[in-house]
C-alpha cells in the first residue's frame, strides 16, 4: 500500500479491489480500505477499537488487508517486578501474613507451593501490594473460573492468578469492598453471556476473548433481549450467518441514536421514504414501518458506491 502521498494527490483502487468492496456492502469496510490506500496506520481514523478491528476483519476475510495491519494497542501494565531470590522468599516466610497468606492457598489449590509458586505469589503480595484478603478473594475467583471453564476440580496454575492479579491491580481492585464489586459484576456477566449465546441460537460453550469482548460492550451499552434478538436476525438476514462483527456494528449504530429496547428500535429506526411512500396505500391500513439503517448511512454508501464504481471505470 502506499504511504508516501501528499494532500492531493490521486489514489488509484483496482477494479477487483472496487468488485469486492460493492459487493461486501459494508460502508466501514470501503473507508478503511481507502485510509489504508494512503496511511500504513489504521488508528490514525480515531475510530473505537471495536469498530476498527470489526471493518479489519472484513477485509481481512476478503483478502484485502494482512491480518497484522490490525493496530495493536500495547498494555504497559504496572512496573516489571523484581526478580525475586530465595533468599527473599524465605525472609518474606518469616512475615506471619504471608506466611498464613501460602498456608491458605495451598488450602484452596489442594497442592504444595512450589519455590516458583511462592515467587509468583510474592509479587502479588509485595510488589502489587495487594492485601492478603484480596489475594485470597483472587484465588477463589481464579479457582471458580478454571472449574467453570474446564471442569469440577480442576485449578488454576500460581502463573495464572499472578496474570488476573496484575489486571486486578490496573482496574484499582486492592480492597475487600472493591474485589466484591468486581467479582459480583464479573458473575453477572458470565450469566449475561450464557443468555446472549441462547438468544443467538449458539448452544452453551466457553466463549473467546473478543466474544466476551462484544457481549461485555452490549451489556454496558444497556441492550435489552430483545434489542440483541433483533439485531442478531439483521445480521443472519444479510450475512446468511452468525457475524459478531457485523452484528456489533448494529448495535453500535443503534447505541448512538440511543435505541436500546425493541419498542424503542422499532420507534426510531424507521425509513421516512418508506413512511412517505406508505401513505395513501390504502384506507385505513396502517403503515408498517421497516427497521432500516440510517439515512445518512444509506446516503454515504450511495456515495461509496458511485465512487469506486467511477474509479473503475477510469482504471
Amino acid at each position: 500500500m502506499a504511504s508516501d502521498l501528499l494532500p492531493g494527490s490521486i489514489l488509484s483502487l483496482s477494479a477487483q479491489a472496487a468488485d469486492r468492496l460493492i459487493q461486501m456492502d459494508s460502508g466501514d469496510a470501503a473507508l478503511l480500505y481507502l485510509y489504508l490506500l494512503g496511511h500504513p496506520d489504521p488508528s490514525g481514523l480515531k475510530w473505537p477499537a471495536l469498530r476498527l478491528q470489526g471493518a479489519m476483519d472484513q477485509l481481512v476475510r476478503q483478502g484485502m488487508a494482512r491480518a497484522q495491519t490490525a493496530p495493536v494497542v500495547p498494555d504497559p501494565g504496572p512496573e516489571p517486578p523484581p526478580e525475586y531470590t530465595t533468599e527473599d522468599i524465605t525472609g518474606a516466610l518469616t512475615d506471619g501474613s504471608f506466611h498464613v497468606l501460602c498456608d491458605e492457598v495451598e488450602r484452596r489449590l489442594g497442592k504444595k507451593l512450589t519455590a516458583g509458586d511462592l515467587k509468583a505469589l510474592f509479587t502479588l503480595y509485595d510488589h502489587l501490594a495487594l492485601p492478603a484478603e484480596v489475594i485470597l478473594m483472587l484465588v477463589t475467583w481464579c479457582t471458580e473460573e478454571v472449574a467453570r471453564k474446564y471442569g469440577p476440580g480442576r485449578r488454576p496454575f500460581l502463573s495464572q492468578i499472578k496474570k488476573e492479579g496484575f489486571v486486578w491491580a490496573r482496574r484499582g481492585i486492592d480492597t475487600i469492598e472493591a474485589a466484591e464489586a468486581h467479582i459480583q459484576k464479573m458473575t453477572e456477566l458470565r450469566s449475561r453471556e450464557k443468555e446472549v449465546l441462547r438468544l443467538l441460537d449458539i448452544s452453551p460453550r466457553p466463549l473467546v476473548e473478543r466474544e466476551r469482548t462484544y457481549i461485555a460492550a452490549w451489556d454496558e451499552m444497556g441492550f435489552d433481549n430483545e434489542a440483541i434478538r433483533m439485531a442478531y436476525e439483521k445480521t443472519v438476514l444479510k450475512k446468511q450467518s452468525m457475524d459478531w462483527s457485523y452484528m456489533n456494528g448494529i448495535l453500535r449504530h443503534w447505541h448512538e441514536k440511543g435505541l436500546h429496547t425493541g419498542d424503542a428500535i422499532r420507534a426510531g429506526d424507521r425509513d421516512p421514504v418508506a413512511l412517505r411512500a406508505g401513505v395513501g396505500a390504502g384506507a385505513g391500513q396502517p403503515v408498517q414501518p421497516r427497521p432500516v439503517e440510517d439515512q445518512r448511512a444509506r446516503e454515504d454508501m450511495d456515495r461509496m458506491r458511485r465512487m469506486l464504481q467511477q474509479m473503475k471505470g477510469e482504471g
